[in-house]
């Protein structure tokens, strides 16, 4: 699928890791680098504009290193670039490690998924197909 990009960055254009990777990773685009103390968040930028297709979002995701070695993620996971969007696409990340993290420009802070939905049409019911399930959520079953 071709997407069309405007990249403001000085960095490359966002790239899968692996011929297999689902995500593309994206860099931050500082002028100068950002600190994030423990429990801070910051809206970083990326330098990039894109037009995706209808039918499609580009979801953006934590990278699992940043998450697991130092904490960060983003705060609101993924995070949804809809197809009529055009601004820059900004990443809000938190620091949820008790230790201050800096965010240099070019670093890879989270990743992108390009996937296709669909839209709802909402068929008011007064009852509700049964399902074993049934309204059972939360970790009904007891299993970890």
């Amino acid at each position: 699928m071709r997407v069309q990009i405007i990249n403001k960055s000085r960095h490359p254009l966002p790239d899968y890791a692996t011929p297999l990777s689902a995500g593309m990773d994206i860099r931050a685009n500082l002028s100068e680098p950002v600190t994030l103390r423990p429990l801070e968040r910051k809206l970083i930028p990326t330098g990039l504009f894109i037009a995706l297709p209808e039918g499609y979002e580009a979801q953006m995701r934590p990278r699992s290193g940043l998450a697991l070695r130092h904490g960060i993620t983003l705060l609101n996971t993924p995070g949804t670039i809809d197809a009529d969007y055009r601004g820059e696409i900004g990443v809000i990340l938190v620091n949820l490690s008790n230790e201050t993290f800096t965010i240099n420009d070019g670093e890879r802070i989270c990743q992108m998924v390009v996937t296709r939905h669909d839209r709802v049409t909402w068929q008011p019911v007064e009852k509700l197909d049964e399902t074993e399930r049934g309204a059972g959520g939360f970790g009904h079953t007891g299993k970890s």
